[in-house]
């Protein structure tokens, strides 16, 4: 695809030339870029393109894992997720409205072992800010997102048969259990280890569940010029769940323990009322509180599954403190 890639560029933006900037970022493990480039002539002036190249399977032929995971199992993990980006930016990413902005697909190209995902460029769209450190109302922005995201894909699993969602995963959120046996085999806290299927089943089992973003985390959100609205990428492991799982990994991610100490309360509880707002606008078929009497004591169920990852899968992580700690230990005597 080497060859052809800004041919089909080209297609798909019906541009006469096209001219990479820069490289935006390289992805995880090596497994490719993720660039903008300039057009002349086209729908647009700029596009960001995603483009995987999977390693050559010759030698470990699994890339550079930066912690050192560069299995077999891993390298699969990664196949799949950029397969289910694929299918969300072909299947359902049109189905998100302003309030839970994405960027416009152009297109998306696959072959046995490379990926191309050509997209509107945010920057351009006025999402042009990227944040490492979040205020309390950079926080709300990305949990409006994400309220407005839950809302608009909200199910009640009696009516799971009718929400394929085919392409994306099965649950999502790269964590998930199912995915993660080496991390588990890993992890040297015993009692969370033991208990790490019933907390995934109850995350399973509540009656309400939507599409997870499945890596909210700060750097997956673009904000506006303005600063008061935020669009989100990153869809590779986007998937049916409970929402709690998004809130608790977003919140985690702004906050040390002392920031979450103190605020990850008031933010669960403006998380709520951002839901409310968001299924009164969209949705007429939802019992929200009984969603809400559900959802909100999985918050730190899902804040439980996450530690559970990271002391598997990085013991010595920042986030694994003193707050993670105590809210899975109270988990874990309330199983």
């Amino acid at each position: 695809m080497l060859n052809s890639l800004q041919q089909t560029i080209l297609n798909l933006t019906h541009a006469v030339s096209a001219k990479k900037v820069f490289e935006i970022q390289s992805l995880w493990s090596g497994y490719g870029d993720i660039s903008r480039y300039a057009l002349e002539g086209g729908l647009v002036s700029s596009v960001v393109i995603k483009h995987v190249k999977l390693p050559d399977q010759g030698g470990d032929g699994r890339g550079n894992h930066p912690r050192g995971w560069n299995t077999s199992l891993s390298h699969q993990r990664k196949i799949k997720s950029y397969e289910v980006e694929c299918a969300w930016y072909n299947q359902y990413s049109q189905l998100c409205s302003e309030e839970c902005r994405v960027p416009k697909c152009f297109g998306v190209k696959q072959l046995d072992d490379e990926f191309l995902i050509v997209l509107e460029d945010l920057d351009a769209s006025g999402f042009s800010v990227r944040k490492s450190s979040a205020a309390m109302e950079d926080m709300k922005a990305c949990l409006r997102w994400l309220a407005s995201f839950h809302a608009r894909f909200t199910f009640s699993i009696k009516e799971r048969s009718n929400h394929g969602f085919s392409g994306l995963w099965e649950t999502g959120c790269y964590w998930h259990l199912a995915t993660r046996p080496d991390e588990l085999e890993a992890l040297l806290d015993i009692p969370l280890k033991n208990a790490a299927s019933k907390i995934d089943q109850l995350l399973k089992q509540t009656s309400y569940q939507t599409l997870v973003h499945g890596d909210a985390k700060l750097a997956n959100f673009c904000f506006s010029d303005t600063g008061n609205d935020v669009a989100a990428v990153d869809f590779q492991y986007v998937g049916m769940g409970c929402g709690m799982k998004d809130v608790a990994y977003f919140i985690g991610s702004c906050l040390d323990s002392e920031g979450c100490k103190k605020h990850a309360d008031n933010l669960l509880d403006y998380y709520f009322e951002s839901l409310s707002q968001a299924m009164l606008s969209q949705r007429h078929d939802v019992n929200f509180d009984e969603l809400e009497a559900q959802w909100r004591p999985l918050f730190a169920v899902a804040w439980a599954d996450f530690n559970r990852f990271m002391k598997g899968w990085s013991p010595d992580h920042w986030k694994i403190h003193s707050y993670s700690e105590s809210i899975t230990r109270k988990v874990l005597d309330n199983l």
